[in-house]
């Protein structure tokens, strides 16, 4: 899971995790992006903490303009790899999302998964055109039933990804916890 502690230990423990022939992820998008890809209107999309590529290079595929954005080069270098398989098309961004600006009302659709820094929240609402959609998955705390070592402030708190967007229209929420995974997903509109 990435977190919203962008530093140089952070980037360098990203780059040496990433910097495998394997796709530490896999090659195939989220199972939730995958599962309501039929709510999310073709536009231009932002994949937020891209990694490597896997949910950027499957929204090129069903004809979104896709922007993704890290702050790992390794990161970024196997997503443009990914895309050149799949015979896409992504425009990779790098940059540190601590000070990362969103273009302002630019996106019909962000997506963010397993990446939770509370403070881009209002970059993501800013981001958004207005009937645009946040495209958002991440661990709750459930998950520390699952996984040791994990920190506290890095997983969302019961029904905190809903109150985050609550000024949007919530399409689709719900958590889960399968025993492996525990995760809060939510689609919502930008009034």
């Amino acid at each position: 899971m990435v977190t919203g502690d962008d530093t140089e230990d952070d980037r360098h423990r990203w780059d040496s995790l990433f910097n495998t022939q394997a796709y530490v992820y896999g090659k195939e998008p989220a199972a939730f992006l995958q599962e309501h890809i039929h709510l999310l209107p073709v536009g231009r999309a932002l994949d937020i903490a891209m990694g490597e590529g896997r949910n950027a290079v499957y929204l090129a595929k069903k004809g979104f303009s896709v922007d993704g954005v890290d702050f790992s080069e390794v990161a970024l270098r196997k997503a443009k790899r990914l895309a050149r398989e799949n015979q896409v098309s992504i425009n990779a961004l790098y940059a540190d999302l601590n000070s990362y600006s969103v273009k302002p009302e630019f996106y019909d659709i962000i997506v963010n998964i397993d990446y939770l820094n509370r403070g881009f929240v209002s970059q993501i609402k800013r981001g958004l055109k207005k009937g645009g959609l946040i495209v958002y998955e991440c661990h709750t705390l459930e998950q520390l039933k699952n996984v040791t070592g994990l920190k506290h402030d890095f997983l969302l708190r019961n029904g905190e990804l809903k109150e985050l967007f609550k000024d949007y229209q919530i399409l689709v929420y719900r958590e889960t916890n399968d025993g492996k995974d525990a995760r809060a997903s939510l689609i919502a509109r930008k009034p």
